[in-house]
Protein backbone atom coordinates (compact mmCIF):
# COMPACT_ATOMS: atom_id res chain seq x y z
CA UNK A 1 0.00 0.00 0.00
CA UNK A 2 1.01 3.80 -0.91
CA UNK A 3 2.40 5.30 2.38
CA UNK A 4 0.23 8.04 1.48
CA UNK A 5 -2.74 6.46 2.83
CA UNK A 6 -1.26 4.50 5.67
CA UNK A 7 -0.26 5.79 9.32
CA UNK A 8 3.70 5.39 10.35
CA UNK A 9 3.04 1.87 12.01
CA UNK A 10 1.19 0.61 8.90
CA UNK A 11 -1.92 0.54 10.30
CA UNK A 12 -4.71 1.68 7.90
CA UNK A 13 -6.99 5.26 8.55
CA UNK A 14 -8.62 7.42 6.87
CA UNK A 15 -6.51 10.77 6.18
CA UNK A 16 -5.67 12.93 3.39
CA UNK A 17 -3.01 12.70 0.82
CA UNK A 18 0.63 14.14 1.62
CA UNK A 19 0.80 15.98 -1.69
CA UNK A 20 -2.55 15.80 -3.74
CA UNK A 21 -6.21 17.37 -2.88
CA UNK A 22 -8.62 15.05 -0.73
CA UNK A 23 -8.92 11.55 0.92
CA UNK A 24 -5.57 9.56 -0.17
CA UNK A 25 -8.14 6.47 -0.68
CA UNK A 26 -9.41 8.55 -3.50
CA UNK A 27 -6.41 9.39 -5.15
CA UNK A 28 -6.60 8.06 -8.96
CA UNK A 29 -6.33 4.46 -9.83
CA UNK A 30 -4.36 3.25 -12.98
CA UNK A 31 -7.17 3.06 -15.32
CA UNK A 32 -9.26 5.72 -13.83
CA UNK A 33 -6.07 8.06 -15.42
CA UNK A 34 -5.80 6.08 -18.37
CA UNK A 35 -9.69 6.49 -19.27
CA UNK A 36 -9.23 10.74 -18.14
CA UNK A 37 -6.23 10.55 -20.48
CA UNK A 38 -8.00 9.36 -23.24
CA UNK A 39 -10.85 11.86 -22.94
CA UNK A 40 -8.40 14.47 -22.57
CA UNK A 41 -6.64 13.74 -25.80
CA UNK A 42 -9.47 12.70 -27.41
CA UNK A 43 -11.68 16.10 -26.75
CA UNK A 44 -8.73 18.37 -26.21
CA UNK A 45 -6.52 17.19 -29.31
CA UNK A 46 -3.59 17.30 -26.93
CA UNK A 47 -0.66 15.32 -27.81
CA UNK A 48 -0.31 12.15 -26.02
CA UNK A 49 0.44 12.31 -22.43
CA UNK A 50 2.39 10.12 -19.73
CA UNK A 51 1.46 8.25 -16.82
CA UNK A 52 3.96 9.81 -14.31
CA UNK A 53 4.41 7.36 -10.94
CA UNK A 54 2.45 8.72 -8.04
CA UNK A 55 5.04 9.41 -5.38
CA UNK A 56 5.27 8.02 -2.05
CA UNK A 57 5.92 9.51 1.51
CA UNK A 58 8.92 7.72 1.88
CA UNK A 59 10.72 9.28 -0.96
CA UNK A 60 10.78 12.54 0.66
CA UNK A 61 13.82 14.49 1.88
CA UNK A 62 13.13 17.10 4.15
CA UNK A 63 15.97 19.60 5.54
CA UNK A 64 16.17 19.17 9.72
CA UNK A 65 14.39 21.37 11.39
CA UNK A 66 15.54 24.95 11.82
CA UNK A 67 14.04 24.99 15.22
CA UNK A 68 12.51 22.80 17.75
CA UNK A 69 9.18 23.76 19.81
CA UNK A 70 10.21 24.33 23.87
CA UNK A 71 9.58 21.47 25.94
CA UNK A 72 7.11 23.70 28.03
CA UNK A 73 4.94 25.25 25.13
CA UNK A 74 1.11 24.38 26.53
CA UNK A 75 -0.01 22.60 23.19
CA UNK A 76 0.86 20.01 21.15
CA UNK A 77 3.67 21.00 18.84
CA UNK A 78 6.02 18.26 16.79
CA UNK A 79 8.25 18.00 13.64
CA UNK A 80 7.46 14.91 12.46
CA UNK A 81 8.16 14.36 9.33
CA UNK A 82 4.75 14.03 7.67
CA UNK A 83 2.78 16.74 9.76
CA UNK A 84 5.60 19.25 8.29
CA UNK A 85 5.46 17.66 5.02
CA UNK A 86 1.43 18.04 4.98
CA UNK A 87 0.99 21.58 6.17
CA UNK A 88 4.10 22.75 3.50
CA UNK A 89 1.37 23.65 0.60
CA UNK A 90 -1.97 24.60 -0.66
CA UNK A 91 -4.14 22.79 -3.16
CA UNK A 92 -3.20 24.93 -6.09
CA UNK A 93 -1.97 23.39 -9.45
CA UNK A 94 1.48 24.71 -8.50
CA UNK A 95 1.17 23.07 -4.46
CA UNK A 96 0.62 20.01 -6.15
CA UNK A 97 3.18 19.85 -9.02
CA UNK A 98 5.62 20.30 -6.39
CA UNK A 99 4.14 17.74 -3.76
CA UNK A 100 3.95 15.47 -6.85
CA UNK A 101 7.59 15.61 -7.90
CA UNK A 102 8.65 15.66 -3.85
CA UNK A 103 9.55 19.25 -3.57
CA UNK A 104 9.29 20.20 -0.41
CA UNK A 105 12.00 22.35 0.72
CA UNK A 106 10.53 25.33 2.36
CA UNK A 107 8.17 23.12 5.04
CA UNK A 108 7.16 24.30 8.14
CA UNK A 109 10.10 23.35 10.85
CA UNK A 110 6.94 22.98 13.18
CA UNK A 111 3.24 22.11 13.20
CA UNK A 112 1.09 23.28 16.15
CA UNK A 113 -2.13 22.03 17.00
CA UNK A 114 -3.74 24.48 19.52
CA UNK A 115 -6.83 23.59 21.27
CA UNK A 116 -8.32 26.64 22.70
CA UNK A 117 -7.10 30.53 22.39
CA UNK A 118 -4.61 30.32 25.45
CA UNK A 119 -2.67 27.84 23.45
CA UNK A 120 -2.88 30.08 20.16
CA UNK A 121 -1.65 32.94 22.43
CA UNK A 122 0.91 30.59 24.09
CA UNK A 123 2.63 29.74 20.69
CA UNK A 124 2.58 33.15 19.44
CA UNK A 125 4.19 34.39 22.96
CA UNK A 126 6.74 31.77 21.95
CA UNK A 127 7.51 32.78 18.70
CA UNK A 128 7.65 36.10 18.85
CA UNK A 129 10.36 35.90 21.45
CA UNK A 130 11.92 33.05 19.43
CA UNK A 131 11.74 35.00 16.25
CA UNK A 132 9.31 32.16 14.41
CA UNK A 133 7.36 32.79 11.78
CA UNK A 134 3.95 31.54 12.36
CA UNK A 135 1.27 30.56 9.05
CA UNK A 136 -2.12 30.04 10.05
CA UNK A 137 -3.15 26.61 9.18
CA UNK A 138 -7.23 25.76 8.33
CA UNK A 139 -7.80 22.98 5.82
CA UNK A 140 -5.02 23.71 3.34
CA UNK A 141 -7.32 24.43 0.74
CA UNK A 142 -5.62 27.97 -0.31
CA UNK A 143 -4.63 27.96 -4.03
CA UNK A 144 -2.79 31.23 -3.50
CA UNK A 145 -0.01 30.50 -1.70
CA UNK A 146 -1.49 31.32 1.82
CA UNK A 147 -0.42 28.99 3.66
CA UNK A 148 3.15 28.19 2.40
CA UNK A 149 6.11 30.29 3.89
CA UNK A 150 10.19 30.75 3.07
CA UNK A 151 10.39 32.24 6.37
CA UNK A 152 13.06 34.68 5.38
CA UNK A 153 14.47 36.06 8.13
CA UNK A 154 13.34 34.40 10.69
CA UNK A 155 14.60 31.64 12.73
CA UNK A 156 12.09 29.01 11.41
CA UNK A 157 8.40 29.05 10.32
CA UNK A 158 5.58 27.21 12.90
CA UNK A 159 2.22 26.21 10.88
CA UNK A 160 -0.19 26.92 13.25
CA UNK A 161 -3.10 24.09 12.40
CA UNK A 162 -6.64 25.09 13.91
CA UNK A 163 -8.46 21.58 12.99
CA UNK A 164 -8.63 20.85 17.28
CA UNK A 165 -10.68 23.71 17.64
CA UNK A 166 -13.64 22.64 15.93
CA UNK A 167 -16.89 23.10 17.46
CA UNK A 168 -19.78 24.92 17.54
CA UNK A 169 -20.00 26.47 20.98
CA UNK A 170 -23.25 28.20 21.13
CA UNK A 171 -26.51 28.45 19.39
CA UNK A 172 -28.91 31.05 19.35
CA UNK A 173 -32.16 29.93 17.95
CA UNK A 174 -33.98 32.92 18.37
CA UNK A 175 -31.47 35.30 16.40
CA UNK A 176 -30.37 32.71 14.26
CA UNK A 177 -26.81 32.57 15.21
CA UNK A 178 -24.15 30.08 15.68
CA UNK A 179 -20.87 30.96 17.96
CA UNK A 180 -18.10 28.98 15.52
CA UNK A 181 -14.73 27.66 16.34
CA UNK A 182 -12.18 28.80 13.66
CA UNK A 183 -10.73 25.21 12.50
CA UNK A 184 -14.56 23.64 11.88
CA UNK A 185 -14.84 22.25 8.56
CA UNK A 186 -17.95 22.42 6.31
CA UNK A 187 -19.26 18.92 7.29
CA UNK A 188 -18.71 19.30 11.30
CA UNK A 189 -20.31 22.42 11.05
CA UNK A 190 -23.16 21.25 9.31
CA UNK A 191 -23.29 17.86 11.99
CA UNK A 192 -23.23 19.95 14.74
CA UNK A 193 -26.02 22.57 13.64
CA UNK A 194 -28.46 19.73 12.78
CA UNK A 195 -29.21 19.14 16.18
CA UNK A 196 -31.11 22.93 16.20
CA UNK A 197 -32.49 22.14 12.43
CA UNK A 198 -30.10 24.65 11.18
CA UNK A 199 -27.40 25.29 8.90
CA UNK A 200 -24.85 27.80 7.83
CA UNK A 201 -25.43 27.74 4.36
CA UNK A 202 -21.95 28.49 2.81
CA UNK A 203 -20.56 25.94 -0.02
CA UNK A 204 -17.67 26.79 -1.54
CA UNK A 205 -16.23 24.01 -3.27
CA UNK A 206 -13.55 23.09 -0.89
CA UNK A 207 -16.51 22.63 1.64
CA UNK A 208 -15.14 19.50 3.15
CA UNK A 209 -11.92 20.32 3.95
CA UNK A 210 -12.05 24.16 4.41
CA UNK A 211 -12.36 25.75 7.91
CA UNK A 212 -14.54 28.23 9.23
CA UNK A 213 -11.73 30.85 10.20
CA UNK A 214 -10.01 29.95 6.79
CA UNK A 215 -13.73 31.58 4.93
CA UNK A 216 -13.48 34.38 7.40
CA UNK A 217 -9.47 35.12 6.65
CA UNK A 218 -9.87 34.32 3.00
CA UNK A 219 -13.26 36.00 2.67
CA UNK A 220 -14.41 32.81 1.14
CA UNK A 221 -17.00 32.83 -1.71
CA UNK A 222 -19.91 30.19 -1.49
CA UNK A 223 -21.94 28.71 -3.91
CA UNK A 224 -25.34 30.42 -3.92
CA UNK A 225 -25.19 33.33 -6.79
CA UNK A 226 -26.78 36.15 -5.62
CA UNK A 227 -27.39 37.68 -2.08
CA UNK A 228 -25.51 35.19 0.08
CA UNK A 229 -22.12 35.15 -2.33
CA UNK A 230 -19.46 35.08 0.18
CA UNK A 231 -18.93 34.57 3.99
CA UNK A 232 -19.03 38.40 4.43
CA UNK A 233 -22.88 38.09 4.20
CA UNK A 234 -23.18 35.70 7.21
CA UNK A 235 -20.79 37.48 10.09
CA UNK A 236 -22.25 38.95 12.80
CA UNK A 237 -18.77 39.34 14.93
CA UNK A 238 -15.38 37.67 14.64
CA UNK A 239 -12.68 37.08 17.36
CA UNK A 240 -8.71 36.99 16.81
CA UNK A 241 -5.88 36.41 18.80
CA UNK A 242 -2.65 38.32 17.44
CA UNK A 243 1.13 38.79 19.06
CA UNK A 244 -0.51 42.39 21.20
CA UNK A 245 -3.56 40.68 22.11
CA UNK A 246 -6.67 39.53 21.86
CA UNK A 247 -9.40 41.20 18.89
CA UNK A 248 -13.12 40.85 19.89
CA UNK A 249 -15.80 42.42 17.48
CA UNK A 250 -19.43 42.88 19.12
CA UNK A 251 -21.83 40.77 17.97
CA UNK A 252 -24.47 42.37 16.19
CA UNK A 253 -27.15 42.48 13.18
CA UNK A 254 -25.24 45.80 11.60
CA UNK A 255 -24.12 48.87 12.69
CA UNK A 256 -23.09 52.73 11.54
CA UNK A 257 -20.56 52.97 14.17
CA UNK A 258 -17.37 54.17 11.82
CA UNK A 259 -15.21 52.02 10.06
CA UNK A 260 -16.43 47.86 10.41
CA UNK A 261 -13.60 45.94 12.47
CA UNK A 262 -15.17 42.85 11.20
CA UNK A 263 -14.18 44.24 7.15
CA UNK A 264 -10.40 44.27 8.64
CA UNK A 265 -10.82 40.66 10.22
CA UNK A 266 -12.50 39.28 6.96
CA UNK A 267 -9.71 39.15 4.16
CA UNK A 268 -6.59 39.55 6.44
CA UNK A 269 -5.39 36.30 5.77
CA UNK A 270 -3.27 35.59 8.73
CA UNK A 271 -1.46 39.02 8.46
CA UNK A 272 -2.32 40.27 11.94
CA UNK A 273 -3.42 37.24 13.78
CA UNK A 274 -4.80 34.16 13.89
CA UNK A 275 -9.38 34.01 13.82
CA UNK A 276 -10.22 31.60 16.65
CA UNK A 277 -14.07 31.91 16.58
CA UNK A 278 -16.78 34.22 15.31
CA UNK A 279 -20.65 34.64 15.42
CA UNK A 280 -22.57 33.35 12.04
CA UNK A 281 -25.77 33.80 10.98
CA UNK A 282 -27.84 30.61 10.36
CA UNK A 283 -30.65 29.43 8.60
CA UNK A 284 -33.52 26.42 8.07
CA UNK A 285 -32.80 24.13 5.46
CA UNK A 286 -35.35 25.27 2.86
CA UNK A 287 -37.67 22.92 1.57
CA UNK A 288 -39.06 24.55 -1.15
CA UNK A 289 -37.29 25.04 -4.69
CA UNK A 290 -37.64 25.40 -7.94
CA UNK A 291 -35.55 25.14 -11.18
CA UNK A 292 -34.59 24.98 -15.09
CA UNK A 293 -32.23 24.87 -17.62
CA UNK A 294 -31.68 26.73 -20.34
CA UNK A 295 -29.67 26.55 -23.22
CA UNK A 296 -28.43 29.44 -25.65
CA UNK A 297 -26.98 28.94 -29.29
CA UNK A 298 -25.23 32.82 -29.02
CA UNK A 299 -23.04 33.30 -25.87
CA UNK A 300 -24.12 36.86 -25.54
CA UNK A 301 -26.93 36.20 -25.53
CA UNK A 302 -27.34 34.12 -22.35
CA UNK A 303 -24.84 36.78 -20.73
CA UNK A 304 -27.46 39.26 -21.39
CA UNK A 305 -30.04 37.34 -20.02
CA UNK A 306 -28.34 36.22 -17.10
CA UNK A 307 -27.80 40.32 -16.20
CA UNK A 308 -31.58 41.13 -17.37
CA UNK A 309 -32.15 38.08 -14.44
CA UNK A 310 -30.48 39.51 -11.97
CA UNK A 311 -30.96 43.40 -12.57
CA UNK A 312 -34.61 42.20 -12.27
CA UNK A 313 -33.77 41.36 -8.04
CA UNK A 314 -35.01 37.76 -8.45
CA UNK A 315 -31.96 36.46 -6.65
CA UNK A 316 -31.73 33.09 -7.91
CA UNK A 317 -29.65 30.80 -5.56
CA UNK A 318 -28.05 29.00 -8.61
CA UNK A 319 -27.65 31.54 -11.79
CA UNK A 320 -24.78 29.53 -13.11
CA UNK A 321 -23.79 30.18 -16.73
CA UNK A 322 -21.68 27.66 -19.00
CA UNK A 323 -19.77 28.97 -21.89
CA UNK A 324 -19.65 26.11 -24.80
CA UNK A 325 -16.27 24.63 -23.40
CA UNK A 326 -17.53 24.81 -20.03
CA UNK A 327 -20.23 22.48 -20.87
CA UNK A 328 -18.94 20.40 -22.79
CA UNK A 329 -15.90 19.97 -20.16
CA UNK A 330 -18.60 19.11 -17.10
CA UNK A 331 -20.24 17.00 -20.04
CA UNK A 332 -23.29 19.34 -19.68
CA UNK A 333 -23.89 20.25 -22.76
CA UNK A 334 -22.05 18.57 -26.26
CA UNK A 335 -23.94 20.53 -29.12
CA UNK A 336 -21.70 23.93 -28.81
CA UNK A 337 -24.48 25.70 -26.76
CA UNK A 338 -24.04 27.99 -23.54
CA UNK A 339 -26.11 26.47 -20.83
CA UNK A 340 -27.93 28.44 -17.43
CA UNK A 341 -28.44 26.78 -14.46
CA UNK A 342 -31.60 28.17 -12.84
CA UNK A 343 -32.26 27.25 -9.12
CA UNK A 344 -34.57 29.24 -6.45
CA UNK A 345 -35.28 28.09 -2.94
CA UNK A 346 -37.10 29.10 0.02
CA UNK A 347 -38.04 28.27 3.50
CA UNK A 348 -42.02 29.77 3.54
CA UNK A 349 -43.48 28.69 0.26
CA UNK A 350 -43.25 27.02 -2.62
CA UNK A 351 -45.61 29.89 -4.92
CA UNK A 352 -43.08 32.95 -4.69
CA UNK A 353 -40.06 30.98 -6.09
CA UNK A 354 -42.19 29.00 -8.52
CA UNK A 355 -43.54 32.71 -9.71
CA UNK A 356 -39.90 33.71 -9.71
CA UNK A 357 -38.64 30.84 -12.16
CA UNK A 358 -41.31 31.26 -14.50
CA UNK A 359 -40.21 35.18 -14.70
CA UNK A 360 -36.01 34.49 -14.90
CA UNK A 361 -37.61 31.71 -17.87
CA UNK A 362 -39.36 34.09 -19.55
CA UNK A 363 -36.72 36.58 -19.85
CA UNK A 364 -34.10 34.02 -20.96
CA UNK A 365 -36.84 32.76 -23.66
CA UNK A 366 -36.77 36.62 -24.79
CA UNK A 367 -33.10 36.67 -25.14
CA UNK A 368 -33.05 33.42 -27.48
CA UNK A 369 -32.83 30.66 -24.97
CA UNK A 370 -34.81 27.69 -24.85
CA UNK A 371 -35.79 25.34 -22.26
CA UNK A 372 -33.97 22.31 -21.85
CA UNK A 373 -35.06 20.71 -18.49
CA UNK A 374 -37.91 22.28 -16.52
CA UNK A 375 -39.10 24.22 -14.86
CA UNK A 376 -39.64 21.72 -12.09
CA UNK A 377 -40.63 22.71 -7.82
CA UNK A 378 -40.43 20.72 -5.39
CA UNK A 379 -41.73 20.38 -1.36
CA UNK A 380 -39.49 18.34 0.49
CA UNK A 381 -40.91 19.65 3.88
CA UNK A 382 -41.43 16.20 4.79
CA UNK A 383 -38.05 14.82 3.99
CA UNK A 384 -35.37 14.56 6.83
CA UNK A 385 -31.41 15.09 7.04
CA UNK A 386 -28.75 16.24 4.50
CA UNK A 387 -25.29 15.77 3.49
CA UNK A 388 -24.82 19.65 3.55
CA UNK A 389 -24.00 19.65 -0.07
CA UNK A 390 -27.78 19.48 -0.63
CA UNK A 391 -27.80 23.15 -0.58
CA UNK A 392 -26.33 23.80 -3.54
CA UNK A 393 -29.87 23.28 -5.27
CA UNK A 394 -28.05 20.98 -8.16
CA UNK A 395 -28.09 17.29 -6.56
CA UNK A 396 -31.30 16.81 -8.62
CA UNK A 397 -30.09 15.05 -11.73
CA UNK A 398 -30.40 16.20 -15.49
CA UNK A 399 -27.86 19.43 -16.28
CA UNK A 400 -27.58 20.47 -13.19
CA UNK A 401 -26.86 17.58 -11.06
CA UNK A 402 -24.28 16.33 -14.05
CA UNK A 403 -22.94 20.06 -13.46
CA UNK A 404 -22.99 19.49 -9.27
CA UNK A 405 -21.45 15.94 -9.50
CA UNK A 406 -18.41 17.72 -12.10
CA UNK A 407 -18.39 20.70 -9.60
CA UNK A 408 -17.32 18.56 -6.26
CA UNK A 409 -15.11 16.05 -7.89
CA UNK A 410 -12.88 18.62 -10.29
CA UNK A 411 -10.19 19.16 -7.44
CA UNK A 412 -9.57 15.20 -7.36
CA UNK A 413 -9.64 15.32 -11.22
CA UNK A 414 -6.62 17.82 -10.84
CA UNK A 415 -4.61 15.07 -8.88
CA UNK A 416 -4.99 13.08 -12.08
CA UNK A 417 -4.25 16.06 -14.67
CA UNK A 418 -1.11 16.83 -12.90
CA UNK A 419 0.10 12.70 -12.63
CA UNK A 420 -0.10 13.06 -16.66
CA UNK A 421 1.44 16.15 -17.49
CA UNK A 422 -1.29 18.18 -17.56
CA UNK A 423 -1.57 22.03 -16.76
CA UNK A 424 -4.57 22.89 -15.16
CA UNK A 425 -5.53 26.14 -13.16
CA UNK A 426 -8.16 28.23 -12.29
CA UNK A 427 -8.93 32.43 -12.06
CA UNK A 428 -11.62 34.15 -11.45
CA UNK A 429 -12.50 38.09 -11.06
CA UNK A 430 -15.62 40.22 -11.09
CA UNK A 431 -15.98 42.97 -13.10
CA UNK A 432 -18.85 45.88 -14.41
CA UNK A 433 -21.33 44.74 -16.81
CA UNK A 434 -19.95 47.15 -19.24
CA UNK A 435 -16.45 45.83 -18.98
CA UNK A 436 -17.21 42.67 -19.40
CA UNK A 437 -16.76 42.20 -22.95
CA UNK A 438 -13.70 43.71 -23.27
CA UNK A 439 -12.51 41.71 -20.71
CA UNK A 440 -13.71 38.32 -21.74
CA UNK A 441 -12.37 38.32 -25.28
CA UNK A 442 -8.99 40.08 -24.32
CA UNK A 443 -8.68 37.14 -21.75
CA UNK A 444 -10.07 34.20 -24.51
CA UNK A 445 -7.51 35.79 -26.72
CA UNK A 446 -4.30 36.67 -24.48
CA UNK A 447 -4.59 33.42 -22.46
CA UNK A 448 -5.16 31.33 -25.47
CA UNK A 449 -1.85 32.73 -27.46
CA UNK A 450 0.33 32.36 -23.58
CA UNK A 451 -0.81 29.02 -23.98
CA UNK A 452 -0.22 28.10 -27.07
CA UNK A 453 3.54 29.72 -26.59
CA UNK A 454 4.26 27.95 -23.62
CA UNK A 455 2.76 24.53 -23.94
CA UNK A 456 1.58 24.52 -28.26
CA UNK A 457 -1.71 24.11 -27.00
CA UNK A 458 -4.21 25.07 -24.51
CA UNK A 459 -8.21 24.71 -24.15
CA UNK A 460 -9.85 27.75 -21.79
CA UNK A 461 -13.42 27.47 -20.75
CA UNK A 462 -15.79 30.34 -18.59
CA UNK A 463 -18.69 30.17 -16.19
CA UNK A 464 -19.84 32.67 -14.09
CA UNK A 465 -19.82 31.54 -10.46
CA UNK A 466 -21.82 34.95 -9.13
CA UNK A 467 -23.62 37.44 -10.37
CA UNK A 468 -24.24 40.78 -8.89
CA UNK A 469 -26.81 43.57 -10.38
CA UNK A 470 -23.63 45.64 -11.74
CA UNK A 471 -21.71 42.65 -13.04
CA UNK A 472 -21.10 39.06 -13.17
CA UNK A 473 -17.86 36.96 -11.20
CA UNK A 474 -16.76 35.65 -14.25
CA UNK A 475 -14.52 31.86 -13.37
CA UNK A 476 -12.05 30.59 -16.25
CA UNK A 477 -10.74 27.09 -16.16
CA UNK A 478 -7.97 26.76 -18.55
CA UNK A 479 -5.72 23.82 -19.80
CA UNK A 480 -2.70 22.81 -21.44
CA UNK A 481 -0.21 20.43 -22.17
CA UNK A 482 3.00 20.64 -20.01
CA UNK A 483 6.29 19.67 -20.67
CA UNK A 484 6.93 17.77 -17.48
CA UNK A 485 9.86 19.26 -15.57
CA UNK A 486 8.84 22.81 -16.86
CA UNK A 487 5.19 22.94 -15.57
CA UNK A 488 5.72 25.92 -12.93
CA UNK A 489 7.40 28.03 -15.56
CA UNK A 490 5.06 27.44 -17.98
CA UNK A 491 2.55 27.92 -15.45
CA UNK A 492 4.08 31.13 -14.44
CA UNK A 493 4.05 32.85 -18.22
CA UNK A 494 0.23 31.76 -18.63
CA UNK A 495 -1.34 32.93 -14.83
CA UNK A 496 0.67 36.35 -15.56
CA UNK A 497 -0.69 36.86 -18.91
CA UNK A 498 -4.18 36.37 -16.99
CA UNK A 499 -3.50 38.71 -14.13
CA UNK A 500 -2.41 41.76 -15.86
CA UNK A 501 -5.39 41.43 -18.61
CA UNK A 502 -7.67 41.30 -15.35
CA UNK A 503 -5.51 44.51 -14.14
CA UNK A 504 -5.47 46.19 -17.54
CA UNK A 505 -9.46 45.94 -17.82
CA UNK A 506 -10.46 47.22 -14.50
CA UNK A 507 -11.21 43.75 -12.88
CA UNK A 508 -10.41 42.72 -9.45
CA UNK A 509 -7.33 40.20 -9.23
CA UNK A 510 -9.52 37.89 -7.31
CA UNK A 511 -13.19 37.36 -6.16
CA UNK A 512 -13.26 34.52 -3.68
CA UNK A 513 -10.00 32.60 -4.06
CA UNK A 514 -7.84 35.64 -1.64
CA UNK A 515 -4.79 37.29 -2.41
CA UNK A 516 -1.76 34.82 -0.37
CA UNK A 517 1.60 35.58 -2.08
CA UNK A 518 0.25 34.82 -5.99
CA UNK A 519 -1.74 37.84 -6.26
CA UNK A 520 0.03 40.01 -3.80
CA UNK A 521 1.75 42.56 -6.54
CA UNK A 522 -1.38 42.66 -8.38
CA UNK A 523 -3.70 43.35 -5.42
CA UNK A 524 -1.08 46.25 -4.42
CA UNK A 525 -2.05 47.66 -8.19
CA UNK A 526 -5.71 47.23 -7.17
CA UNK A 527 -5.76 49.17 -4.23
CA UNK A 528 -4.56 52.47 -3.17
CA UNK A 529 -0.94 53.00 -1.85
CA UNK A 530 -2.07 54.70 1.19
CA UNK A 531 -4.70 51.93 2.04
CA UNK A 532 -1.48 49.87 2.06
CA UNK A 533 0.34 52.39 4.19
CA UNK A 534 -2.52 52.09 6.99
CA UNK A 535 -2.91 47.95 6.66
CA UNK A 536 1.00 48.35 7.29
CA UNK A 537 0.55 50.20 10.22
CA UNK A 538 -2.18 48.25 11.81
CA UNK A 539 0.54 45.20 11.11
CA UNK A 540 2.83 47.05 12.88
CA UNK A 541 0.56 47.71 15.58
CA UNK A 542 -0.48 43.85 16.21
CA UNK A 543 2.41 42.28 15.48
CA UNK A 544 5.01 44.57 15.89
CA UNK A 545 8.18 41.06 15.30
CA UNK A 546 6.14 40.76 12.03
CA UNK A 547 5.68 37.06 12.46
CA UNK A 548 1.98 36.70 11.13
CA UNK A 549 2.26 34.98 8.03
CA UNK A 550 4.58 37.19 6.23
CA UNK A 551 4.73 37.67 2.68
CA UNK A 552 0.73 37.11 3.00
CA UNK A 553 -1.61 40.18 1.63
CA UNK A 554 1.62 42.51 2.66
Amino acid sequence: MSTDAASDDGAEERRESFWAWGWADRLPTDAERRELKGRIEGMLGFPERPLLDLPELADIELPPPAVEPPADLSCEATTAKRDRVTHSYGSAYRDLVRGFHGRFDDAPDVVAYPEDESEVAAVLSWAEAAKVAVVPFGGGTSVVGGVECEGTGFAGVCSLDMGRMDDVVEVDEHSRSARIQAGATGPEIQAQLADHDLQLRHYPQSYEFSTFGGWVATRAGGHFATRYTRIDDFIESVRAVTPAGSLKTRRLPASGAGPDPNRFLLGSEGAFGVVTEGWARVQPRPPYRARATVRFDDYWDAVAACREVVQARLTPANCRLLDANEAMLNEVAFDGSSVLLLGFESTDSLPPIAADLDRAVEIAESHGGRVSEGPTTEDRTAEDGSDGTEGMTEDDGGDSGEWRDAFVEAPYMFNSLVSMGVLVDTFETAVTWDQFPALHRAIRERVTDAMEEECGAGFLSCRFTHAYEDGPAPYYTLLAPATVGRELEQWRGIKEAASDTLMEFGATITHHHAVGRVHRDHYHEEVPESYLDALRSMKRTLDPEGIMNPGALL
